[in-house]
């Protein structure tokens, strides 16, 4: 009877244990952030952030959506790229709000770049990349694009522009390969490479500032711990190969940032400067 009677409990308690497991995995993703977006509201200061962070997550979570599409994986995985997507452009938007309304007398940068090159901080002219005003003028903004200012434009709606041409034209080209394996394969593989890389612009920015200044340490103490308990759900679940390599990778980054926050705690602290020149956007 008693046997009879735990199996009867053990069972809903493993379902229990499974959805919770499946929900942590879906929303558990974007937690670290919550830390780092509170500190960056509250000090008005997004210089210790690097916004490739989010360039990072952006690009690999729209690839391994494109790879549900040739190779279906576990439903906590797809949505957690969905809610990802979603907090990554929250994150880029407030960061281009402060670092706009912090950097005076600078000049405007774009997605499109037509005009950017000779627009103050003046309220420059509504332009939109996949809008009819840039239709109808003149294919210059194709020559102006400014690559030393790729992924630090002054405008939200540019980043947005930049994140659904991306979509479209990986998403046109999955389309054209879903048949093929290898290309599949390899989709997945740069999914989840590309977010095994996610903690190397903050390490590197760590690196060149020497100090972990602005950085919430938080943030990396959340993607440690869930970088972790990650790559232990992709390996009791047999998900694909791909996902228990770069999760083993991305560990080891998160321990590398982990190391710096350690060597550099006796830094001297850099006090954050906003120097009225263009090159100021590149901070970010």
């Amino acid at each position: 009877m008693e046997a009879g009677g735990l199996g009867w409990a053990l069972g809903p308690a493993q379902r229990l244990a499974a959805w919770g497991a499946a929900a942590a995995m879906a929303v558990g993703g974007v937690v670290p952030y919550i830390p780092q977006y509170r500190h960056i509201r509250r000090a008005q200061d997004a210089q210790g952030f690097s916004t490739y962070v989010c360039l990072v997550l952006l690009v690999a979570n729209i690839l391994r959506i494109l790879f549900w599409f040739g190779r279906r994986f576990e439903s906590p995985l797809l949505w957690q790229s969905i809610i990802m997507i979603i907090t990554m452009l929250l994150m880029l938007k407030l960061c281009t709000e402060v670092r706009v309304s912090n950097e005076l007398n600078v000049k405007r940068r774009s997605f499109t770049a037509a005009d950017s090159k000779d627009e103050e901080f003046k309220a420059p002219p509504k332009r939109s990349y996949l809008g009819t005003e840039l239709l109808l003028c003149s294919p210059r903004w194709l020559l102006d694009f400014d690559l030393n200012y790729f992924w630090h434009w002054s405008k939200f709606t540019d980043y947005v522009q930049c994140v659904l041409t991306f979509t479209g034209v990986t998403g046109y080209i999955t389309y054209l390969w879903l048949d093929s394996s290898i290309f599949v394969e390899t989709l997945g593989f740069l999914a989840v490479f590309t977010e095994a890389m996610l903690g190397v612009p903050q390490l590197y920015r760590n690196y060149q500032n020497r100090s972990t200044e602005g950085m919430s340490v938080k943030m990396v103490l959340m993607w440690t711990s869930g970088d972790t308990f990650k790559t232990g759900y992709f390996i009791l679940n047999q998900a694909p190969f791909q996902f228990s390599i770069c999760g083993l990778l991305q560990v080891f980054v998160d321990m590398a940032i982990l190391l710096q926050v350690y060597l550099y705690r006796y830094s001297p602290q850099k006090a954050v400067s906003h120097p009225a020149h263009p090159a100021s956007t590149k901070a970010l």
